[in-house]
């Protein structure tokens, strides 16, 4: 997802979100330990998104 997109999210559907993608990242990092893991890019991309959530978080406690 793209920043502009998780920004239109409220707080509850940004905190589902990151629960869901670092379960996603757990299960990649799993598979490509085990060599089973066929895109590693999506491992990039989970942790870039998981990076965005945070930071939007961030900066919504702050304002």
């Amino acid at each position: 997802m793209t920043s502009k997109e998780l920004r239109e999210l409220n707080d509850a559907k940004l905190t589902e979100k990151l629960t869901e993608s670092r379960k996603d990242l757990f299960g990649m990092r799993f598979k490509h330990a085990t060599a089973q893991l066929e895109n590693t890019r999506q491992l990039s991309g989970v942790k870039k998104t998981i990076a965005r959530i945070l930071t939007i978080q961030q900066e919504r406690q702050g304002a």
